[in-house]
Parts: structure tokens; sequence; C-alpha cells
């Protein structure tokens, strides 16, 4: 698959009011940082960067390309406004395609609210899964079929398409658990048992209360 691509310009424009102007004109202050290499401030567009992350996430690679010079990129870091829907600032990590990566990928449960087996409780003890790989080789996604899952059944990591590929290198243990499909039964006895704990332990100022009267 092409690498996605961003136009960006470089930026000269520092300081909270610059930077302020550079926001109200729909632009977006950001940086690439490359190992090895000094930072590079720059700046895109708020709308196109906007598409790009839509598709990209944190996984794809992305060809920022600052006036004439394409830099493959993950986006690395967004900080957002902490009430305003709006980026402040983007963070990209530049990429050698030649060299190793560790990323986390989000795992996708396909068919999650179709699961047949019913009545059943669906848990996911992974929502990430933490690799390493060339740039060229990194996935979008993780995506697990789970619709056919059994009451009980466990899927573990070594169970997955991606442990077979040799290509990737899995940083977490092969036998942790990615999800489980446990039985409805099960599960409300064992928030019965937790709420049940939770009652038996004495407020504070119960006991004296109890000692005056």
């Amino acid at each position: 698959m092409a690498n996605i691509k961003l136009e960006a310009k470089n930026r000269a424009e520092f300081g909270k009011n610059r930077v302020n102007k550079l926001r109200r004109d729909n632009l977006i202050p950001a940086a690439i940082f490359e190992k090895g290499k000094e930072t590079l401030p720059i700046t895109i567009s708020a709308r196109d960067f906007e598409i790009v992350y839509r598709e990209a996430g944190g996984t794809s690679i992305v060809d920022v390309n600052v006036e004439g010079q394409a830099h493959p990129t993950i986006i690395k870091e967004i900080d957002r406004h902490p009430f305003k829907n709006q980026i402040l600032h983007v963070n990209f990590q530049g990429v050698n395609m030649n060299e190793v990566i560790k990323v986390e990928v989000p795992i996708e449960f396909i068919g999650r609210d179709s699961i047949k087996a019913q009545p059943s409780v669906f848990n996911a003890s992974l929502n990430e899964l933490h690799i390493e790989c060339l740039p060229g080789d990194l996935p979008d996604t993780i995506e697990i079929p789970v619709e056919g899952m059994q009451i009980d059944d466990v899927i573990y990591v070594k169970d997955l398409e991606i442990a077979k590929n040799d290509k990737i290198t899995i940083l977490v243990d092969q036998d942790e658990p990615v999800c489980s499909l446990l039985p409805q039964q099960e599960v409300e006895e064992e928030e019965e048992s937790t709420e049940t704990a939770a009652g038996d332990v004495p407020v504070v100022g119960e006991e004296n209360k109890e000692e005056e009267e």
C-alpha cells in the first residue's frame, strides 16, 4: 500500500502570539523528530491533517512533504485543546525505512456485536499489541474475528495471524490472553460477590456512632 501524503511548510513562527495566529488561520504548528537529526518545525493544514489522521492513525507511514522533500513518519503525539475541538500541536516521528521501529498496533475485534454463543460476555484483555518491525511491514490494525467464539473460549497472542509473520516481532508474552468469552451467569455472580464484599466494609464514623449509643 502506498504511503499516505501530507503537505507541510517550514515554520519560522514561534512564540505564543504567532502560534495562535497560525491556529486562527486553520493551521497547526508541528514538528518532525528523527534520531540523529535536528528537530524540524513545520506548519500543516488542520483540515488536511484531520483527513490524514482518520486514515493513518498512529501506525501507518505518512510521507510529510516539506516544500518538496518527503519525510517518512508516523504520527507520534497529538496535543488537543482541553475543551475546544482543536488540535494545538502535532509531533511526527521520522523513520528510517531500513531500521526497525517499536509501535503499539490497535486490535480490532471483528463481529464483536454479533457473537452467536449467547448469553455470554465478551472480555477484551488487550486493545493494542506491542510489536517491532520495519516501517514497511507495519500493519494498520490487527483484526481478530470473534463472531464464532464459544463460551469459555480464549484467544491468546500466539493464536493471532500476526504471530506467524516472520517479519514482525511481538514484544509481549505469547501466552498472554487477548480476549475471552465468558458465561453471562458467571460474570453476574462475580459482580454480585464484589458488591456484597463492598457492602460489608464499615462506613467511617458508623462504629463510633454505635459506641456512643
